[in-house]
């Protein structure tokens, strides 16, 4: 049975993120998935990393909770907006705080390589934005999508990692917003 985790990067719970997020869960319940969520709004920390690696910041317990369902985890479901093209500030600040050496990755010593630790867990990418995607990749060259995806996912081992963009939200209608949020049961149910 594969262990799904769904990671909600909005921190609005009154978004259109938290449908998405729920319909994914909903379709990866029907598949006979385990799933497991973790709502970073929910969340209890300081998201700065204060020291960087300098000098390591004591976990809090929500975020202990949360890397033990990382861990556990063989696939990841990122859901978050495109906020001035990147990441929401807290959900950046969950990536800085747990994405850790000797947690995620490992520096090798006296070599610019590291080791990967999260190798064998895969990922999807569902993200929201208010331009075409199409735009957002040429124009801007997809910083979000660039950071999550190839500097802190694969980064760490985690391959293949899917992308879907959901958009344009700001001119959706009902309509529109149900055919995503069918799209991403399906995802669910067919564990992407």
């Amino acid at each position: 049975m594969k262990k799904i985790l769904i990671i909600n990067g909005h921190p609005n719970p009154s978004s259109f993120n938290f449908g998405i997020a729920e319909s994914y869960l909903k379709g990866a319940i029907a598949s006979g998935s385990e799933v497991d969520t973790i709502t970073i709004a929910d969340l209890k920390f300081n998201p700065n990393l204060q020291f960087g690696y300098q000098k390591r910041t004591e976990l809090e317990p929500d975020l202990v909770e949360s890397w033990q369902k990382i861990k556990k985890a063989d696939h990841l479901v990122w859901i978050h907006p495109i906020w001035w093209g990147g990441l929401p500030a807290i959900t950046k600040g969950f990536i800085d705080r747990l994405f850790l050496p000797g947690m995620a990755f490992e520096h090798r010593e006296n070599s610019v390589w590291w080791d990967k630790l999260l190798k064998g867990k895969t990922a999807h990418i569902i993200t929201t934005l208010d331009q075409p995607s199409w735009y957002y990749k040429m124009i801007y060259g997809n910083p979000s999508v660039n950071q999550l995806k190839k500097t802190t996912l694969e980064f760490c081992g985690v391959k293949p990692v899917k992308v879907s963009y959901i958009g344009i939200i700001k001119t959706s209608d009902d309509f529109q917003k149900e055919k995503w949020l069918q799209k991403v049961y399906d995802f669910g149910l067919r564990n992407k």
